[in-house]
């Protein structure tokens, strides 16, 4: 048996950086909603704040769907 430790090398990098991209893109996302609640609160418009979460959680939902979709073909 071969192991082709530049391709398993590659393959680690490539999720870890995916992976770190989507964590880092979900906390946007949470921080997003957390500053529209606290804008809210305050009295100042939040739409801005909200609007950037959703896209943030969107963009989440179509990596995951996207590698859901690489999986199954």
């Amino acid at each position: 048996m071969n192991i082709d430790w530049a391709a398993l090398a590659s393959v680690f990098g490539v999720s870890l950086v995916i992976t770190v991209a989507l964590v880092g893109l979900f906390t946007l996302g949470i921080t997003g909603l957390a500053k529209q609640t606290a804008t809210a609160q305050g009295g100042g418009g939040g739409v801005l704040a909200r609007t950037g979460a959703y896209a943030c959680f969107a963009l989440c939902a179509a990596a995951v769907a996207y590698g859901i979709f690489l999986i199954v073909v």
